[in-house]
């Protein structure tokens, strides 16, 4: 039994169009195949080194280790400067050379950060679109199995009453023959 995609999308998807992500779904499920793949190593293949370098950034940018590090070089940086070297200080208290340092990181690291977040949004959009194939393929296969287990219910009732009419005409026979007498009956 052979079936369309146009068949299947009539019986199981709501009215409207049919977008490419149903058409695949359904295209799986005539032809047995699954949906579910590894995206992320997809991703990780194609990943250029710009953008493999900015998630890397974002990824220790955002970590406790990198604030809690950048938290001891500003202490140490103050400190040096306050105490250590008092009176030759190189950047001497309002630390206007390490405000100019903390600009320029802020300026480079803002924007790689905000590459990585994009990619990251995309990658959820690509996630969502995944799951949503994966869903609706686990949803027709059931109402597929549910269509199944229906047919076969049917099949035994058809059978279940064919049997027992058979029963039921065999006890009518039964009747008769008591009704008329059994041979040898002499009451």
């Amino acid at each position: 039994m052979t079936k369309t995609v146009d068949e299947l999308a009539s019986r199981w998807l709501p009215r409207g169009r049919l977008g490419e992500a149903e058409h695949r779904v359904l295209q799986s499920a005539i032809d047995r195949q699954p949906v579910a793949r590894d995206v992320r190593s997809a991703r990780v293949a194609t990943a250029s080194r710009g953008e493999r370098l900015a998630d890397a950034i974002a990824r220790v940018g955002g970590s406790w280790a990198f604030i809690l590090c950048f938290l001891g070089f500003l202490v140490l940086w103050a400190g040096v400067n306050v105490w250590v070297l008092a009176g030759r200080a190189f950047d001497p208290y309002p630390f206007v050379f390490l405000n100019l340092l903390l600009s320029m990181l802020a300026a480079v690291q803002a924007p790689v950060i905000m590459m990585s977040q994009n990619r990251q949004a995309a990658h959820d959009r690509a996630d969502a679109a995944h799951d949503y194939e994966v869903n609706l393929k686990a949803e027709i296969e059931i109402m597929a199995l549910h269509e199944k287990m229906d047919a076969l219910r049917h099949r035994e009732i058809v059978a279940m009453h064919a049997e027992v009419m058979a029963i039921s005409q065999r006890l009518a026979r039964l009747e008769a023959m008591v009704e008329k007498g059994l041979p040898g009956d002499s009451a």
